[in-house]
């Protein structure tokens, strides 16, 4: 059983502002395993038992009691030897991928202080990118792993979908919701996928790159150059890609979709909190909180119907061995303060359309940092078969070394 370090009562040392201070918890590890030596950060919808959970909303905080068992990940994150080292913020409620939090602040991107870390899983991806943790659990249900990833230059990963235990986390839209990690060091982001991720169900070894065209047009030309590299890499790696266009309808549509039955889970889970409650709740949040209350039962039937066909469509088109690439962001991170029509509705709009793939397959993803524009991180992702997890980690590890090392 894991014990509080008896040390850290107060949160660690953190210039980021990537820790939660009102319900600071460290645990530490078994002292032995794969993991054992390293440190983690987890993410403030993970419970920890004996500790509250924040979910990124001090009213959430203050309504609901202490937890009374560890989230499974956590539990085999100290089994394998690593110590936690703190809980990190969430933006509010989950439900926003920016970082700006208006009631806890946002910590700051190492990148560039001026822009915003990304979100939801800001301060896991703020804490290893200012290198204060080892490597940091986050969830990713429309994004919140791979976007913030990409824009503090890290490793992120959102595995298959149901491949990582969500056991002892707060449920956001189950249907997509995944555990995740971010890592600095190649080497500690792929020990983290042996501990996590297991065995492959067959050997899948990558042998054809598939070139996602719509999301490269979606993209501005700088963007799009500045990818180039670690597109040559990943062909250095695997092959030439062909190039693929994954919707008949358009990716928006398929957006659509995910947006659609993304709100009614959320409604599902926490509307009734909401409307009992009446938190105090952030730009763009409060928005898509009152979007989600009107989603109608016609709407989920019809979306439902139609994911079922982006699901067979995309088992199809993305078979074990095939391996595709896209810009995981359309642009490096925004500046902070910038106006919430902009960034709440036309970023986050232009980045679901690129994110959404994955999550509505239920694919695993990895944003590698390879690509730089205007002195900051651009990641590109590449997006495997479901449970071709680990054969995706081999394949990125390969391609961040040959990068590294060219």
């Amino acid at each position: 059983m894991s014990k509080p370090i008896e040390r850290a009562w107060t949160p660690p040392f953190d210039p980021c502002g990537a820790f939660c201070r009102d319900n600071h918890v460290a645990l530490e590890g078994s002292g032995r395993g794969a993991l054992n030596g390293l440190t983690f950060a987890v993410k403030d919808v993970f419970h920890i038992q004996g500790a509250r959970t924040g979910f990124g909303q001090p009213k959430w905080l203050e309504s609901h009691p202490p937890a009374t068992e560890t989230a499974a990940v956590v539990k085999q994150l100290l089994n394998a030897g690593a110590d936690m080292l703190a809980k990190t913020y969430s933006d509010e409620l989950a439900y926003s991928l920016t970082g700006e939090n208006i009631h806890y602040g946002t910590p700051i991107n190492p990148s560039d202080p001026t822009r915003i870390p990304g979100g939801s899983s800001n301060g896991s991806a703020a804490a290893v990118a200012g290198g204060l943790a080892d490597f940091a659990l986050g969830t990713d249900c429309g994004g919140s792993v791979r976007l913030p990833a990409s824009y503090c230059g890290v490793l992120g990963i959102r595995p298959t979908h149901g491949r990582v235990s969500l056991e002892g986390a707060i449920p956001f839209a189950p249907s997509f919701d995944v555990a995740g990690w971010f890592a600095k060091d190649i080497e500690v982001f792929e020990r983290v996928g042996e501990v996590l991720l297991g065995d492959d169900e067959e050997d899948a070894s990558i042998g054809r790159l598939l070139r996602e065209s719509e999301t490269f047009e979606m993209v501005d030309d700088r963007v799009r150059a500045a990818l180039d590299p670690a597109l040559a890499t990943l062909a250095e790696v695997i092959g030439a890609p062909e190039d693929i266009r994954l919707s008949p309808a358009g990716l928006q549509r398929w957006f659509e979709t995910f947006r659609t039955l993304q709100a009614a889970e959320i409604w599902s889970n926490h509307g009734a909190w909401v409307v009992s409650t009446r938190p105090k709740l952030g730009p763009g949040i409060k928005e898509r909180f009152e979007w989600a209350q009107g989603v109608t039962t016609e709407q989920v039937a019809d979306h439902r119907e139609k994911h079922e066909a982006i699901v067979a469509h995309l088992r199809a088109t993305i078979r074990p061995g095939d391996m595709l690439c896209l810009p995981t962001s359309p642009r490096i991170a925004p500046l902070k303060g910038t106006p919430t029509d902009k960034i709440e509705v036309q970023y986050r709009h232009q980045a679901m359309c690129l994110l959404c793939i994955a999550g509505l397959g239920g694919l695993p993803q990895i944003s590698v940092p390879l690509g730089e524009l205007d002195g900051m991180p651009l990641g590109i992702s590449i997006v495997g078969a479901r449970d071709t997890d680990r054969a995706l980690l081999r394949t990125a590890v390969h391609a961040y070394r040959l990068a590294v090392n060219s």
